[in-house]
């Protein structure tokens, strides 16, 4: 597979979408609640499973549901192109999907290494063989952890604002000293954007922080983030030469790494760069965007997912002449 390191990509924002147009993705869907060893799981199935063909699998970051994360991509016209060959599972971790009940006092909510268990038995219910992930932060995290524990289920992943590592004790610090001082709707809008981009994008900005204080169950809300702010370190290293599979632990698929490069995340995403197998991952750094790129750059994220699964061998070649022009004057500027 062809690698795509660091490419600069610009593209003109469109707005937090989803309000003001049809949502393709409400056609032919089918909503799910799956029992599982750590409580029940619901899920959104678009499409039927094609053949030998695996199912994009989707989880989202906290602050969001999975229509909020990714209607705007999959609404998008080349994103269409890429579905069209695939069934799409959405998943909404336990408690954040619309409507969602408030969840009960006492309630344990499940560990992100829980979440990602609570995986395999959704996909054998829906007779899901293979998956390619697309999640974003959280949902990264926990699709990262799926396929470290069951990587014949996991073909390819792409991860967008992935943060592999457990809060340090700075961070630790920080984040105690935010949760008494600041709202969990600020810190989660932390967790997203930059100070600068929370002073630039407004509307966009505006429209998020609404969402998540009134479309989400606070105390859910507060569950999710919870859990992600107590993550472990997934330990994954870089393949050594000369080391059979079973030394190292590392991840076995093709990996798209997808980071704005005003992101909150670009430090952490580019340490997971270097614990990856370089042959198989491809960094993608897209320009002028922070920490929404699925949102403020859907055309930009669709076109690179189409020459990933292609390069994974599941698409023909169509419709990528922005991303092959732009990753040619990189090459070219490289070689300069």
């Amino acid at each position: 597979m062809e690698e795509l390191h660091d490419v600069q990509l610009t593209e003109i924002k469109p707005l937090l979408t989803g309000q003001n147009r049809s949502n393709l993705q409400d056609v032919n869907c089918k909503e799910h609640d799956v029992e599982t060893a750590h409580g029940v799981l619901h899920v959104t199935m678009r499409g039927v499973v094609k053949g030998n063909q695996p199912t994009i699998l989707t989880y989202h970051d906290i602050g969001l549901n999975h229509k909020s994360c990714f209607n705007t991509l999959f609404n998008f016209e080349d994103m269409q192109e890429v579905t069209q060959h695939f069934s799409v599972l959405h998943v909404d971790a336990p408690g954040q999907q619309d409507n969602a009940p408030i969840s009960p006092t006492g309630y344990q909510y499940p560990t992100m290494e829980e979440l990602a268990e609570m995986l395999p038995p959704v996909l054998s219910k829906l007779q899901v063989k293979s998956v390619i992930g697309i999640g974003v932060g959280a949902g990264a995290y926990v699709l990262t952890k799926l396929a470290m524990d069951k990587p014949s289920l996991v073909e390819g992943l792409i991860l967008i604002n992935i943060d592999l590592c457990a809060k340090g004790w700075v961070d630790w610090a920080a984040s105690k000293l935010s949760s008494w001082t600041s709202s969990l709707v600020d810190n989660i809008m932390g967790h997203h954007f930059t100070s600068e981009e929370l002073l630039e994008n407004k509307e966009i900005i505006q429209t998020l922080r609404l969402h998540i204080s009134q479309d989400i169950p606070q105390e859910n809300l507060a569950l999710f983030f919870s859990s992600y702010e107590n993550r472990i370190d997934l330990d994954i290293d870089r393949p050594i030469p000369g080391l059979t599979g079973s030394d190292i632990v590392t991840l076995r698929c093709p990996v798209l790494l997808v980071v704005g490069d005003m992101s909150p995340a670009v430090d952490a995403v580019v340490d997971c760069n270097s614990r990856l197998d370089p042959t198989m991952t491809t960094l993608l750094k897209m320009a002028d965007c922070g920490g929404l790129p699925q949102v403020v750059q859907p055309g930009r994220l669709a076109e690179a997912i189409k020459y990933f699964v292609q390069g994974m061998g599941y698409m023909p070649s169509a419709g990528m002449t922005r991303l092959v022009r732009s990753r040619s004057r990189a090459s070219s500027a490289s070689s300069m």
